[in-house]
């Protein structure tokens, strides 16, 4: 199997100002060459391809107002052509939208394959750089990347993703099986009545990010200033998304290790949070990402991760007799069975429901991974 595995560096001086130029110049091919793919199509009705938008690239680099885009590597630019590519597939297939332009205030990154980058005695070179990258490795790499990709997110900090073969080893195999039911106020609760709890991130700095947001909003544009208060904004948001993920691997290596079997229910969470009264507290929770890490480790440790269909009534059927109750609104939270008189919590009858729904279909052989 292939696997990612991320870092932060530090980079020297000279580094910065590569790596700004490098981003720089994937941003710029990136944009000019998706607003003459789009010129193409609405002015001649012509659809561009990746050779021809490669075709393009080297054209750029011919013209002498271009000739800068010659001072880096030529592979990460190829490489954001290929990600240009992959998607107006995925544009084309339905499953995205059309492709926007890159902004330079955002998230930026370069890919690298192996004739743009070294990796040597445990040391990691990019092409251009006569120094290797000070890479904190908090682990070690199983074998030598194929690909490397450098990042540089809104707060400022480095980042370099490695993707390396690995083996994964299968965990020992154990009797225990679990179902889970995810929610806002406990993250997920399960059929034995384990309750997590929400750490609410978001809401913890709520303040001081509004605090920030509000100095922000006064600094005028494109003064110094107010790129020194978007930094001071971007590195409260990495420190929510930090703190949130390290709380999700967490939980979810949690239940790999100690359960065989995981039952999760399928949820929309898209459709869920155009529901403006609980978009922010559903994106806080990120379901999503939860059961995705779920999967992965499951796939990785020799687990089983079953999801039940997304309309299964596993909140209103009672977990005793059967009976399904024709409305349970979300503010009841505890619930009496008028058939068998089964006195019910709410999320822990929820789990009860789709655990026995998830091994009943993992016996016949219905299991279908999110």
């Amino acid at each position: 199997m292939k696997r990612a595995f991320k870092y932060r560096f530090y980079p020297t001086p000279e580094q910065v100002e590569l790596l700004a130029l490098t981003f720089g110049c994937v941003r710029f091919v990136y944009n000019s060459i998706l607003r003459w793919r789009t010129d193409a199509y609405y002015e001649r009705q012509e659809k561009i391809g990746y050779v021809q938008a490669n075709a393009r690239l080297t054209a750029l680099k011919k013209e002498p107002e271009f000739s800068w885009l010659k001072d880096v590597s030529c592979v990460p630019l190829q490489h954001s052509l290929r990600h240009q590519q992959t998607a107006f597939s995925h544009f084309f297939a339905g499953r995205a939208a059309y492709p926007v332009f890159k902004s330079k205030r955002h998230k930026q990154s370069a890919e690298l394959t192996a004739s743009a980058f070294k990796y040597r005695e445990g040391k990691l070179y990019m092409a251009k750089s006569k120094t290797h990258l000070d890479v904190r490795w908090s682990r070690p790499l199983p074998s030598v990347p194929s690909t490397v990709t450098i990042s540089k997110d809104a707060a400022g900090r480095y980042f370099v993703s490695c993707l390396c073969e690995f083996k994964p080893v299968s965990l020992p195999i154990t009797a225990c099986t679990v179902g889970i039911d995810v929610g806002l106020h406990d993250l997920f609760v399960t059929d034995t009545g384990f309750k997590t709890g929400n750490p609410r991130h978001t809401a913890k700095y709520a303040k001081q990010l509004a605090l920030l947001q509000r100095r922000l909003s006064r600094k005028q544009k494109g003064s110094k200033n107010r790129a020194r208060a978007s930094a001071k904004v971007a590195r409260i948001h990495a420190k929510i998304v930090d703190c949130r993920l390290d709380n999700l691997h967490k939980l979810s290596r949690k239940l790999i290790n100690e359960n065989q079997v995981v039952c999760v229910e399928s949820l929309k969470v898209k459709n869920m949070i155009r529901n403006p009264k609980l978009s922010k507290h559903i994106s806080d929770a990120s379901w999503g990402e939860f059961v995705r890490q779920l999967e992965y480790k499951a796939e990785w440790s020799g687990r089983s991760l079953v999801a039940i269909d997304q309309y299964f009534p596993s909140s209103k059927r009672c977990s005793c007799c059967g009976y399904i109750s024709k409305s349970l609104p979300l503010n009841v939270r505890h619930w009496q069975c008028p058939e068998c008189s089964a006195k019910h919590d709410r999320d822990v009858n929820a789990a009860i429901n789709i655990k026995t729904a998830g091994l009943a279909g993992f016996a016949c052989g219905e299991s279908v991974n999110p």
